[in-house]
């Protein structure tokens, strides 16, 4: 992984799910990673797993003082940085006209879309010295409506927006912009999922039996990170998808709530 060897990459979410498969496969890859997440102690374990150059900081995203800390801490560790992993997020479930509390829609926001504002923003001075690349995971969600995560859908898209955007702006600065959306994958995030009263769920509502696992998302990222690529969806019917929603976009919403229900 030419894209990857002797990097300075930070990523976010790094304890659990899609972020520590990812950390584990770019260490293994050779990059110098800074890990964050809020939870230490699991940041410790997954650093533990690795044998290269690795540190890890603890940070909540939805902190914009605290994202600059982790930059500054990256930069007074490594003296730049070349890649930009914004992993982090959280995820809910539940109707609107069942919500008995809309903070939850606050807290989608918050962590999922301007935490990678703020991080992003923080570490683009450092982007830009390096000409290095921002890879955001997303969703397919960030790309149609998911019945039961209006949040987090909304979210998504935010994330979306601003990044197409973003590497509008860029674009002579030599930074280029990953956005990866995955189709359902299993990792923990769903057991934490917010409930309909603003509280974990603290089980999955998913069949995960039937979800593509963090590894293999994590394996197809590592690719799309290394080669700079523009988008990643990693399903067949996320790409079609995007081509349905023009053409017969009532279809779409049937397969949503078909994939929600068959999930559940």
């Amino acid at each position: 992984m030419d894209g990857i060897h002797g990097k300075v990459i930070i990523v976010t979410g790094a304890s659990e799910g899609i972020g520590r498969a990812l950390a584990i496969k770019l260490s293994r890859a050779g990059a110098k990673l800074m890990l964050a997440a809020r939870n230490v102690e699991r940041l410790q374990q997954v650093a533990d797993e690795l044998n290269g150059d690795v540190s890890i900081y603890a940070c909540d995203v939805s902190d914009q003082a605290q994202c600059k800390a982790l930059v500054a801490a990256t930069l007074a560790q490594y003296k730049g940085i070349d890649i930009l992993v914004n992993n982090a997020g959280i995820t809910m479930w539940g109707r609107l006209d069942e919500m008995q509390d809309l903070a939850i829609y606050e807290r989608m926001m918050q962590v999922n879309y301007l935490g990678a504002v703020y991080l992003t923003h923080a570490a683009l001075p450092a982007l830009k010295a390096s000409k290095g690349s921002i890879a955001t995971v997303a969703s397919i969600a960030g790309l149609t409506g998911v019945p039961y995560r209006t949040g987090y859908a909304a979210s998504k898209h935010a994330v979306i927006g601003f990044f197409d955007s973003l590497r509008i702006e860029l674009k002579d600065d030599g930074i280029d912009i990953t956005v990866i959306c995955p189709d359902f994958v299993v990792t923990e995030t769903h057991k934490r999922a917010i409930g309909t009263d603003g509280k974990p769920l603290g089980a999955t509502p998913m069949q995960e039996s039937k979800l593509m696992t963090a590894e293999q998302c994590a394996q197809l990222c590592l690719h799309a990170i290394s080669n700079r690529q523009r988008l990643l969806i990693t399903s067949l019917r996320g790409r079609l998808g995007r081509w349905f929603k023009l053409l017969v976009p009532s279809l779409i919403d049937r397969i949503a709530d078909r994939a929600i229900r068959n999930r559940h």
